[in-house]
């Protein structure tokens, strides 16, 4: 799970809950919205921070170099409502990243443009254009660990 610039702490508290479920790396980029230090999550009542992997990057860059060192060949995900293709069948496996942006602004458009064919998007019904952040990050992760089987093993001992 990778959140870049994430703006609104309980939007990212929600997805390191998320990670924490799951198992999941929590990859922070860029500049944050909030602080993360002890002090300020324990202030917060997160009582989950130590059960997450937190990993911070000064930036996209940085990010993918230690990614792509980590899980070669894996795909990134790009979570944008600018997608014209649906996050169902973007072909999850295991080490990919889903990667979410700013909730005011989404995704940098030179970090979309950078990878093309990554972009995938969750539909919405109705006006609304677009999902909250820890939402979004809820369902593109767990769509994620059914599509590769992972949800199943928990329920068979």
């Amino acid at each position: 799970m990778v959140l870049v610039e994430p703006e609104i702490p309980p939007n990212t508290g929600n997805i390191a809950r998320l990670c924490a479920a799951t198992s999941s790396v929590l990859h922070l980029v860029g500049t944050l919205g909030f602080r993360i230090d002890e002090q300020s999550v324990r202030r917060a009542g997160v009582d989950y921070w130590h059960l997450v992997e937190v990993r911070q990057h000064v930036d996209f860059p940085h990010f993918f170099h230690a990614w792509s060192r980590e899980a070669p060949g894996r795909s990134l995900h790009l979570f944008t409502a600018l997608a014209e293709r649906s996050y169902i069948g973007a072909g999850y496996a295991p080490g990919d990243a889903l990667v979410f942006g700013r909730e005011s602004v989404g995704l940098p458009e030179d970090l979309l443009a950078a990878h093309p064919g990554r972009h995938v998007g969750i539909p919405t019904l109705g006006a609304v254009r677009s999902l909250n952040l820890a939402n979004a990050a809820g369902i593109a992760l767990f769509e994620a660990l059914r599509s590769m089987g992972a949800l199943e093993r928990t329920f068979m001992g």
